[in-house]
């Protein structure tokens, strides 16, 4: 079984505890970066981190994504199709659980407050199936399109599949990202949230959403800005949505423990649960600092080639 196979919006109501100082610093005045790294700890503005890249196309509140934008929702991107063996699958899964069932003991939490959605873009339904025989049920998309070629027919064959869409949505995606996803991390503009609305309405079906958060204030990076993030939380709560939590990407070069501590502070402030910040390079961190989503590709699939 997955660390976690579902997951409703009632199992996300309580929001973890941080790990020792880290969940003081976060609460305490001052730089979050001063507060969170040691005073003799090495820079984190300089310390490199390996983390694997996730590319996500620039939108803030109020801006519609362009159809031509080379970002993650714009671009084309060729299909993978590299099966492992099933024990190859089944070893990269338990070794993934083992590092979150650490980081979350570390914590004080238990490894089934973490869900860990298996990031397939990229890879067809032939790469995909071993993971799907070894008995995970959660994956991430990162492109509405990319993930309807290729998910209802794997649903269609395994039943109790949940999908989330990790990557930017355009507003006139909306109705076919509701059709297809259970879960929508990328919620990042006022547009968004109407057309998200609306289309729940017509359709009848409520996925659960998470409002994407621009933590390193970059332009390349998707997000609402940190400063922009109330009035999104409350127009959202408006229009009746289910916002589960806040999701961010932390700069690649940068070490991220201090992201990953701000996003958990401004979940707290602003009265949201769920955290969905973690991949590869940096899921144990994250779930030391309170992810109840880690979104891991390049450790369960291997490199994209």
């Amino acid at each position: 079984m997955d660390v976690r196979a579902s997951a409703s919006p009632s199992d996300h109501q309580k929001q973890p505890p941080l790990a020792g100082d880290l969940f003081h610093a976060a609460d305490q005045p001052g730089p979050i970066l001063d507060t969170i790294v040691p005073h003799d700890h090495a820079s984190p503005a300089r310390q490199p981190v390996e983390r694997c890249p996730e590319p996500v196309a620039h939108a803030r509140v109020g801006h519609q994504p362009s159809a031509g934008n080379r970002g993650v929702a714009g671009s084309h991107r060729a299909t993978y199709s590299r099966a492992m063996l099933p024990d190859e699958a089944s070893e990269r899964i338990e070794a993934v659980r083992q590092q979150i069932a650490r980081a979350a003991t570390l914590s004080g939490r238990e490894p089934s407050d973490v869900m860990l959605v298996a990031i397939s873009k990229t890879y067809d339904a032939e790469a995909i199936r071993p993971l799907i025989d070894a008995g995970h049920r959660v994956f991430g998309e990162n492109r509405v399109q990319e993930a309807a070629a290729k998910w209802p027919e794997l649903r269609q064959t395994t039943p109790g599949i949940e999908l989330h869409l990790v990557g930017q949505l355009q507003s006139n995606k909306a109705e076919e990202a509701v059709a297809l996803f259970d879960a929508i991390h990328s919620v990042d503009r006022l547009s968004l949230a109407d057309a998200l609305a609306k289309a729940m309405e017509k359709q009848g079906k409520r996925p659960t959403l998470f409002v994407q958060v621009n933590i390193g204030a970059e332009e390349q990076k998707g997000g609402c800005a940190i400063t922009d993030l109330p009035a999104l939380l409350n127009h959202a709560r408006d229009l009746e949505l289910d916002v589960a939590g806040l999701m961010c990407v932390p700069p690649l070069e940068l070490e991220p423990a201090p992201y990953f501590a701000l996003l958990a502070k401004l979940a707290r402030d602003n009265g949201v649960a769920g955290l969905s910040m973690g991949m590869s390079g940096d899921y144990a961190t994250a779930v030391t600092l309170g992810a109840t989503h880690v979104r891991v590709g390049t450790a369960l699939f291997g490199g994209r080639g």
